[in-house]
C-alpha cells in the first residue's frame, strides 16, 4: 500500500520587532514588503504578544511570536519551535545582540544590517540619522526586495468610533523627556472646546492619573476620558474618527498617521526627520530644537519651547474635515 502523501511544511519568515506601538507602525511598510517578497511563507513576527491585533491589521503578518524586554532591548530569547526558519529579519536594531539571537536559530538566511562586531552577517550600512521608515526599507531593497516607505496606511476599523469627529488629545509618552506638561493640554483642550469642538482624552495602561489630571483641569466630562488603555481595536476606531490627533512623538500619532487622520505632533528632545509623520498638508510636526536626551527623567527644553498657541494656531492650519461624502466641512 502506498503511503499517504503529505504535503511539505510551509517554509517559514521570521521578523524581529520586539518594540511598541508605533515601531510597530513605522515597520509596516517593511513588513508588507517581506509579505509581497516571500508569498509563500508563513510570516511570524516576534514582538509583544499585546500588538497581536495591529500586527493582524497590517494584513501583512500570519501570527505573532511573544517577545519583549524592558526597554528597547534586545530580549533574551525566542520561543521559537520546530525547524528553524528559512528566513530571519532583523527590523529590531543594528548590532549584535539582535543579530545573535536571530543566528542562534540558524536561519537559511538572515537579513541585517552591517556591523563589526558580527562581520559574519553581510548587509548594508546603518546610517543614524535616517527615517526610521526608509531605514528598514533599504536594507531590505539592499537584499533585492522591493520597499515603500509610504506604504503605511491601514484598513478602516470595524468597530464604531465612540467619539466621533473629537478631538483626541494623548498626553502620554514612552519617556518623561518626551512628555508635553498636562496644564498646556489642558489649554489646549479649554480653547478648543471654547470653540464648540468636542475634546476627548486618551492614556495608555499606566496612565491613568496624567489622564486624570488633564481631565480635571479641563474640565472634561467622564464620557469625554480614555484612560487605562484602551483595547486597540476601540483605539483604533477612535483615532481613525477624530477630527484631529495632538500628542507627542509616541505610538498614537503612528496610529493617526496609518488612519490619515490629521495629526499635530510636539517633538522634542528627537527631531521629526528621524520619527514624524510622512510630509503630507495634514500633518503638522512642531520642533524647535535643539536634540536632547530621549531618555530624560523631564520634559525636554525643546519640548517645553511649544506652547500652546503655537499647537492652536497648527489645527487652525490643517486641511478642513471630510464629511462622510468626500466634501470639506467648512
Amino acid at each position: 500500500m502506498t503511503a499517504p502523501h503529505r504535503a511539505a511544511p510551509r517554509a517559514r519568515l521570521l521578523v524581529l520587532r520586539a518594540l511598541g506601538l508605533g515601531d510597530l507602525l513605522a515597520g509596516v511598510p517593511a513588513l508588507r514588503a517581506l509579505r509581497r517578497g516571500f508569498p509563500g511563507h508563513e510570516v511570524v513576527l516576534a514582538a509583544p504578544g499585546g500588538l497581536a491585533p495591529v500586527a493582524e491589521a497590517t494584513g501583512a503578518v500570519d501570527r505573532v511570536l511573544p517577545a519583549s524586554a524592558p526597554g528597547r532591548e534586545v530580549p533574551r530569547s525566542l520561543d521559537w519551535t520546530g525547524p528553524p526558519p528559512d528566513v530571519a529579519v532583523d527590523l529590531h536594531g543594528n548590532g549584535p545582540p539582535s543579530h545573535l539571537l536571530l543566528k542562534d536559530l540558524a536561519p537559511s538566511r538572515l537579513l541585517a544590517f552591517a556591523h563589526p562586531g558580527t562581520p559574519e552577517i553581510e548587509g548594508p550600512p546603518w546610517y543614524a540619522e535616517e527615517h526610521e521608515r526608509d531605514r528598514w526599507c533599504r536594507l531590505l531593497r539592499w537584499y533585492g526586495i522591493d520597499a515603500d516607505p509610504t506604504d503605511l496606511l491601514l484598513p478602516p476599523p470595524d468597530t464604531a468610533s465612540p467619539a466621533p469627529g473629537a478631538v483626541v488629545l494623548h498626553p502620554g509618552a514612552g519617556a518623561p523627556a518626551r512628555c508635553w506638561p498636562v496644564e498646556r493640554y489642558a489649554a489646549v483642550a479649554t480653547a478648543l472646546r471654547a470653540r464648540g469642538l468636542r475634546v476627548v482624552v486618551t492614556g495608555g495602561a499606566d496612565e491613568s492619573d496624567l489622564v486624570a489630571r488633564l481631565a480635571k483641569q479641563a474640565r472634561l466630562p467622564d464620557t469625554d476620558v480614555f484612560g487605562g488603555g484602551l483595547p486597540f481595536d476601540r483605539l483604533s476606531a477612535l483615532v481613525a474618527g477624530a477630527r484631529a490627533v495632538v500628542s507627542g512623538d509616541t505610538g498614537v500619532a503612528h496610529l493617526a498617521v496609518a488612519h490619515a487622520v490629521p495629526t499635530v505632533t510636539l517633538f522634542g528632545p528627537v527631531p521629526p526627520r528621524h520619527w514624524g509623520p510622512p510630509a503630507h498638508p495634514r500633518h503638522i510636526a512642531l520642533w524647535y530644537g535643539p536634540e536632547g536626551d530621549p531618555h530624560g527623567r523631564r520634559p525636554d527644553p525643546a519640548l517645553l519651547r511649544i506652547t500652546p498657541d503655537d499647537v492652536l494656531d497648527a489645527l487652525g492650519r490643517l486641511p478642513a474635515p471630510r464629511r462622510p461624502g468626500g466634501e470639506s466641512t467648512p
